[in-house]
């Protein structure tokens, strides 16, 4: 195998390896209202810098986002502490909440897990 050929197969692993991750992206009402409308499967993470638990859920929900069955879901992220308008409208009280929505509908939330079955579990809900 030459030099050529060895790139060539990392590109293409580095693509597949991408094509099978749902994106972890910023907060956008505009992302959030586009994915919602076409039914796709959106989790809210409601997260501080500051938060510990919060810290405990990060790669919890990065190793969930590169597993191929939530490769569509998309992880749209909340600062608690900028967006305080965004805790009103979706009834936040505390950082480290996710909230799962299939298409508009909520359905499923959580406050605090930290657990991979229970993180698992909500987001597993957006895509049955």
């Amino acid at each position: 195998m030459n030099c050529r050929q060895a790139l060539l197969g990392l590109t293409l692993a580095a693509s597949a390896a991408l094509a099978c991750a749902g994106d972890i992206v910023p907060y956008s009402q505009s992302r959030f209202d586009q994915l919602s409308q076409q039914g796709k499967p959106v989790v809210l993470a409601i997260h501080a810098s500051w938060c510990p638990t919060c810290k405990a859920q990060k790669p919890i929900l990065d190793q969930l986002m590169h597993q191929t069955p939530y490769r569509n879901v998309t992880l749209l992220m909340i600062d608690f502490d900028a967006d305080k308008p965004l805790l009103a409208r979706y009834r936040v009280e505390m950082q480290s909440t996710l909230i799962a929505f299939k298409g508009t509908r909520e359905v499923a939330r959580s406050v605090g897990d930290t657990t991979s079955q229970g993180i698992e579990r909500l987001v597993k809900a957006t895509v049955q």
